[in-house]
């Protein structure tokens, strides 16, 4: 029987990560775990307790005095078959995709502290093999020895369509102008943080998805596994 493989997908914002990454889980039965969401979701409990104010600046003292407080967590969601994301207890999967967390968030993951209890926490998950997580580091920290790693890109114009687009479906009230700002803004401070930036990792394999369905997108990371599977044999 072969084994099963951990896989790391990492890359820029609104690249389609958690959509590859939640489906290419499904087709192979693996466990997906979406780290962009734990640290939205801690955002998102800054937000809600003054830890960031209205200035969107973040209290670093203040967050790290309710690191304690705050659990993150996922259940199964029978109804959409995928994982949805908890906040002590409450269900936030759409919380913390509004744009008020996006502006926010790459403040919160540029803490040293918070981003070493995530990845202690993600690299539990990952103990037993079969998992698909999406995120910034994960091919460079969190899974240096997960047996596939792709690095997720996109022209920024398509990426911020792609947003824009769903912020819209969802009854947000932006303009895409504003949505391409703040992309930017994190490519700059996912790239630039002092304690895991965005990188690929050497051994990622490029996926450049501007011009490429789901589909394709799918078929073509099913391949890779199936290569890398075949050589773990």
């Amino acid at each position: 029987m072969r084994d099963k493989i951990n896989i790391a997908i990492d890359g820029y914002s609104s690249c389609g990560k958690s959509t590859l990454a939640k489906n290419l889980a499904r087709e192979l039965k693996y466990v997906y775990v979406d780290s962009g969401a734990m640290y939205r979701a801690v955002t998102l409990y800054c937000l809600r307790n003054g830890i960031i104010d209205e200035y969107n600046s973040l209290n670093v003292s203040g967050l790290l005095e309710a690191l304690n407080e705050i659990n993150v967590s996922f259940n199964y969601n029978r109804t959409s078959g995928r994982s949805d994301t908890y906040l002590n207890g409450e269900r936030v999967e759409d919380d913390i995709r509004e744009m008020r967390v996006s502006e926010s968030v790459s403040a919160v993951s540029k803490v040293e502290e918070v981003r070493n209890v995530l990845v202690q926490f993600q690299q539990q998950l990952g103990k037993n093999k079969g998992v698909v997580m999406d995120g910034r580091d994960i091919g460079t920290v969190v899974f240096p020895d997960a047996k596939l790693k792709i690095f997720m890109t996109a022209d920024i114009d398509i990426r911020a369509q792609r947003r824009y687009e769903e912020l819209l479906s969802k009854g947000q009230s932006i303009s895409i102008e504003a949505v391409k700002e703040n992309l930017i803004s994190r490519d700059r401070q996912d790239t630039s943080r002092k304690y895991n930036p965005l990188v690929k990792a050497d051994d990622a394999i490029v996926l450049d998805n501007s011009f490429l369905t789901k589909q394709q997108q799918l078929e073509q990371v099913k391949a890779w596994v199936h290569d890398r599977l075949h050589k773990t044999e």
